[in-house]
Formats: C-alpha cells, sequence, structure tokens
C-alpha cells in the first residue's frame, strides 16, 4: 500500500474546525468503510459539521480513509509507529488525537476485515450411508454396494450470501472411497507434521 501522501496530512487539517472530539471520533469511524470516499451523503453530513465545502468534506474522508487502511495494512499498533508518519509541522493535539482514536478503533476494524474477507466454503456437516446399487440386463442380475456421502458447505465467498449453506451428494464406490481415504489419511500426516513444527 502506498505511503500517505502530503495532500491528505493538509485534508486532515480541516478536523481542527470539528466542534468536539467526539465529532472526529464519529468521522474517523465513518470514513473507514470500502465505500465511504464515494459517498455523497457522508460529504454532506461531514461538510455541514466542520463548515467546509462539499469537495473539502470529501478530500477529508479520503485522507482519513486512506491513513486507517494504511494502519492497518501495515500493522502499526504503537502511539510511536502512527505518529511518526505525520509530517513535523502537524498539529500536535489533533495528531495525538487522531492517533488515538485510529488506535482505539484498529482492533475492531482488523476484525471486521478479516471476516469480509473472501474464503474457501467451509464443511459444515457431513452425513453418509451404504446402499446397494442394483443393475441389470438381460443376462444378469446384480447388486454393487455404493456410499453416498452429503455434505453441508458454507459459502460466505459470494457477495450477497451471508453464509449461506447448501448441501452436495457425493456417490462413492468401493474403490474410489479407498483412494479418498488413503489421500485424506496423507492430508492428515502432513498438517501433523506441520503442527508438530
Amino acid at each position: 500500500m502506498a505511503a500517505i501522501s502530503d495532500n491528505h496530512f493538509a485534508s486532515l487539517q480541516f478536523l481542527l474546525k470539528a466542534p468536539s472530539k467526539d465529532a472526529v471520533r464519529l468521522l474517523c469511524a465513518d470514513s473507514f468503510p470500502s465505500g465511504a470516499p464515494e459517498s455523497r451523503q457522508l460529504a454532506g453530513s461531514t461538510a455541514g459539521i466542520l463548515s467546509v465545502t462539499a469537495a473539502e468534506a470529501t478530500e477529508l474522508i479520503s485522507a482519513l480513509h486512506s491513513l486507517s487502511h494504511y494502519i492497518l495494512f501495515h500493522n502499526l499498533t504503537v502511539p510511536e509507529q502512527i505518529l511518526a508518519l505525520f509530517p513535523e509541522s502537524f498539529h500536535p493535539s489533533l495528531k495525538n488525537l487522531i492517533t488515538k482514536i485510529l488506535l482505539e478503533y484498529s482492533p475492531t476494524w482488523r476484525s471486521e476485515v478479516l471476516s469480509n474477507q473472501i474464503s474457501l466454503p467451509q464443511l459444515v456437516e457431513m452425513d453418509w450411508r451404504v446402499d446397494m446399487k442394483t443393475a441389470s440386463d438381460s443376462v444378469s442380475r446384480m447388486a454393487v454396494p455404493t456410499c453416498l456421502v452429503n455434505m453441508k458447505v458454507e459459502d460466505s465467498s459470494c457477495p450477497g450470501a451471508n453464509g449461506a449453506i447448501s448441501s452436495v451428494t457425493v456417490e462413492l464406490s468401493k474403490e474410489t472411497l479407498a483412494t479418498m481415504l488413503d489421500g485424506l489419511g496423507r492430508i492428515r500426516d502432513q498438517l501433523s507434521v506441520v503442527a508438530g513444527k
């Protein structure tokens, strides 16, 4: 992630017009979500709170958004690391306030980002049964045992899925099941080796 530009720090100075520390805290929180820099509604309310133009409010929101994401991306967790990002000429009290607020919100934002990451479907439940598959033709009639495996998976990677659970049933012959169990055994052994390190 690119470093924070001087223009961003210049835009952060608009926070000096905030009526209270709580207003600054609210602006920091509201500017974090991914759509915040493009939100006209947020720009309008910010402009009203700070008595600045909509363009200046948009620049401020973008600067706060970039700074908060930079801090998370680089895992800055102590005040000295964040304070070092600011130019020397930056207003000292405002610099300390922004740093304090960003450190306060960082754990919540980190959890939020991690929970919204795209991930592979997760196995929720598995059930199985053995059936006899009957086949017949004019010459003979035969019964072949097969294993039916039903897996319920939760897929949170699709937008709007919100952890939708879907069910998948797989039919396995005795030979296919033996191959699969052998492969799963190898995976278990490798995981044990990695976990043991």
